[in-house]
């Protein structure tokens, strides 16, 4: 497992020291640490769990293998079974434990506007968009649409969606960048190949724990009438929040809730991720300055190449990890991008 065998004991005397720290007097005297608290204790408690769950099943692999031993073959086929079951489960459990940063725990906020180029770029940011949700349905992730822009012909100028689910942002950080696609276009008459771009931003889903200062006179909030689709009472009234930060020219809007003060709620946490997203990358850019990094792969810049045609290839630019089935990768079957960004990431 990542970095050497599972340190059970470690894990344990985490475990009681986070626990006597919610026994002292004063804990509940502050919200927000406490909260912190709490939730890094759950989650090392269930991480320790699914280890223990990991140990069940290699010891009923072990009872299987000793009944095929035997000469007991009509166990073969549960033993391919469980050992299948295992192989996934410790490979899920392996990759979760790089998934050890601050937010990596959080929901997962993410945006995907549609580069240069019109209906093209429209069309292949809501193929990416498709893409997402089928992932997250993979995982039973709950996937919560927060504001969309329509393209003006097909597919979307911008989306922005809620991907509520375990370690949601831990995984869906390596999505960060820029996506592009080369094809044979469906909306040239000539069959000419096209290459579209489209970004994708993902930040944590900001929570009570967190504490990011925001001056109430910086903001400038207006209400607008929802263009999208959302039922009468959206459409009808000045539901829809658009949310302006002065220092940093960051806009935000929400206009899927059906009234206007879910919607400002929705918008101030929006803004309240993207501002602990500027944090985050200004902490980063000053680790590589002092490690002396020179990244020529930054946040925003080129990250993945889907290739329809001449032939079929998905490429990894930061990772090199590649596949040539594109239909498999446009149904949500990234894992294998995600999981081999977390293990470049670490080794860096």
């Amino acid at each position: 497992m990542s970095g050497g065998l599972f340190d059970v004991p470690n894990r344990e005397k985490k475990i009681s020291e986070l626990t006597r720290r919610t026994e002292e007097e004063n804990f509940w005297g502050d919200k927000r640490k406490s909260a912190a608290v709490i939730k890094e204790l759950n989650q090392e408690k269930e991480i320790l769990s699914e280890f223990a769950n990991l140990e069940t099943e290699l010891a009923d692999e072990a009872v299987l293998i000793e009944f095929v031993d035997a000469g007991e073959e009509d166990f073969f086929e549960e033993l391919d079974e469980k050992h299948k079951k295992l192989k996934k489960d410790a490979d899920d459990f392996d990759t979760e434990l790089l998934l050890d940063g601050e937010y990596d725990g959080s929901n997962a906020i993410v945006t995907i506007h549609s580069g240069a180029g019109g209906t093209e770029a429209c069309d292949w940011a809501d193929m990416l968009y498709r893409m997402y949700t089928r992932w997250c349905n993979l995982r039973n992730f709950k996937v919560k649409e927060l504001d969309f822009m329509p393209g003006e012909s097909v597919g979307v100028k911008s989306v922005t969606f809620l991907a509520e689910g375990k370690r949601a942002y831990g995984y869906l950080k390596s999505e960060k960048g820029v996506h592009r696609l080369v094809r044979i276009s469906p909306f040239d008459a000539n069959k000419k190949r096209h290459t579209s771009f489209a970004s994708v931003e993902v930040m944590p889903e900001v929570d009570e724990t967190v504490e990011v200062n925001i001056d109430p006179a910086d903001l400038r909030i207006d209400t607008y009438r929802s263009s999208g689709a959302g039922g009468q009472h959206v459409n009808m009234t000045d539901s829809a929040v658009r949310i302006t930060h002065a220092p940093t020219g960051i806009v935000v809007t929400c206009q899927k809730e059906r009234s206007q003060l879910s919607n400002r709620e929705t918008a101030m946490k929006f803004l309240r991720s993207k501002l602990l997203e500027i944090e985050m990358t200004k902490q980063e850019e000053k680790m590589r300055e002092i490690q002396g990094e020179q990244s020529e792969i930054g946040w925003g810049s080129q990250i993945r190449s889907y290739v329809f045609q001449p032939y079929t290839m998905v490429k990894d630019l930061r990772t090199q990890e590649e596949t040539g089935n594109i239909r498999a990768v446009m149904d949500g079957e990234i894992d294998n991008f995600i999981n081999s960004y977390l293990r470049w990431r670490k080794l860096k």
